[in-house]
């Protein structure tokens, strides 16, 4: 199958959303961290690519045609020259806004990995790509908001504009169907996995644990 998207935009920028929106305009499956819960056999490939090269992206990526949200986005530059007829979407959000919702939902996830505590993603590829090689195990709102608009002035630098959609979800449909060259849906964007569900699903399973 093989990408058609590739999501260049951290987690927390409304990658929900832009999974399942991409998937309702015929370019899924769409590949998002949850996936890699709900495939755990694709641990060892991210494993692998947090520490080595990948030469054949096409291990994972032969059954999804879009991507976003970490891990794959923190390789949105190796997977754009893999597919090079690919389009690149930048999701983004007000930095301090991002921040609150990284704060408020997966940082206990990423402060626990850091310290070798159980939690979060399987595998070791989550500690080494997002704490070590993006944060530098640094999680104050400083850090995380310089190496947040860093990663973004990166991608408009390194993507040529022409392939390139910087993308806010509360754009709605018309932006994103415009530059992918699909009909807009007749119902409202998806706003998923908000801060307020992602606490209420944590919530969830430590009262379902035995």
């Amino acid at each position: 199958m093989g990408l058609k998207v590739i999501g260049a935009g951290f987690g927390r920028t409304g990658t929900s959303s832009l999974k399942q929106s991409l998937e309702m305009l015929g370019f899924g499956p769409c590949h998002h961290m949850i996936e890699v819960f709900m495939h755990p056999e694709q641990v060892p490939f991210w494993d692998r690519a947090a520490t080595a090269p990948i030469a054949n992206w096409e291990e994972v990526f032969n059954a999804y045609q879009s991507s976003c949200d970490w891990p794959s986005c923190h390789f949105y530059k190796e997977l754009a020259d893999f597919y090079p007829q690919a389009k690149v979407i930048l999701s983004v959000r007000d930095p301090k806004s991002w921040y609150r919702s990284v704060d408020g939902t997966i940082m206990r996830h990423l402060k626990a990995a850091a310290e070798g505590k159980p939690g979060g993603p399987p595998g070791k590829f989550a500690r080494i790509i997002i704490n070590e090689k993006t944060f530098d195990n640094d999680f104050s709102e400083a850090h995380m908001i310089a190496t947040y608009e860093r990663h973004n002035e990166e991608v408009k630098r390194v993507i040529p504009p022409e392939r390139l959609l910087v993308f806010e979800a509360k754009d709605g449909w018309e932006p994103l169907c415009d530059f992918l060259g699909v009909p807009m849906p007749n119902q409202p964007y998806p706003r998923n996995n908000t801060s307020e569900e992602f606490k209420a699903r944590e919530a969830s399973r430590a009262n379902a644990a035995p």
